[in-house]
């Protein structure tokens, strides 16, 4: 079973948003760490990692750390770097440090942002990143859809730029969006246009008790307030062998 050893960081994913779906690598990570990062954004008191893990922390320090979740790496970096001086500071003290990561830390993640900065900063071989349960995996296991089958090709983008989403169409066989929340409605005259308005399926805080919200009707969905965390899923057609 995997132990935190001393002075090592380990990114470490705890999946969409269920207690029981952290894996048992994470836990034993977790629970043996002397110090957990819990991030959250800026703009808001709660960190969703840090609800997600509760019922496995201990006697651990908990640092909650905001990080601004602004387009704009200039203005950002500052923060990463603060945080990346401070997990090298504590690293050097002999601690092992966990940061839990909403999701997998290798995708969309603030994470990532933080593994570029340790790289310079830690000896080589005491970073380690331990996978979670994405928010695809997670959306395709609620819809009941397999994500590819034989040939089909699978994409996977934010829902920022509609121009691109529609582009990406003709791409793949299956289309993930995620960040689609303030997009919805836009979202559901694209796929109305190109005849796909019910190949698509939604998810908005997948996993999370008492706030996951699932559909296959965005332009009923758009009439509500979904908020950031929200998935769809896209079955474009296809491709068999």
């Amino acid at each position: 079973m995997a132990k935190a050893v001393a002075g090592h960081f380990y990114a470490v994913g705890v999946g969409p948003g269920a207690p029981d779906l952290v894996t048992l690598r994470a836990v034993n990570l977790i629970q043996s760490a002397d110090i957990i990062i819990t991030p959250r954004s800026a703009q808001t008191d709660v960190s969703m990692a840090r609800q997600i893990i509760e019922p496995y922390l201990q006697n651990q320090e908990i640092i909650e750390q905001a990080y601004p979740m602004e387009r704009n790496l200039e203005k950002t970096l500052h923060v990463w770097e603060q945080v990346a001086e401070m997990i090298a500071e504590r690293s050097q003290r002999g601690q092992s440090i966990v940061q839990a990561t909403l999701g997998d830390p290798l995708l969309y993640s603030t994470s990532c942002y933080l593994l570029a900065q340790l790289r310079s900063r830690l000896p080589e071989g005491w970073i380690h990143i331990v996978p979670g349960i994405s928010a695809m995996q997670t959306v395709a296991a609620l819809s009941g859809e397999c994500l590819t089958l034989q040939e089909d090709r699978l994409m996977l983008m934010t829902a920022h730029d509609l121009k691109e989403v529609e582009k990406a169409l003709s791409c793949c066989e299956t289309l993930v969006l995620y960040k689609c929340g303030k997009k919805i409605a836009e979202l559901a005259s694209l796929l109305e246009r190109h005849g796909l308005k019910n190949q698509a399926f939604l998810v908005c805080y997948a996993e999370q008790e008492g706030k996951q919200f699932m559909t296959q009707d965005l332009r009923a969905a758009a009439e509500g307030k979904q908020g950031y965390l929200a998935t769809a899923v896209i079955h474009v057609g296809r491709r068999g062998w």
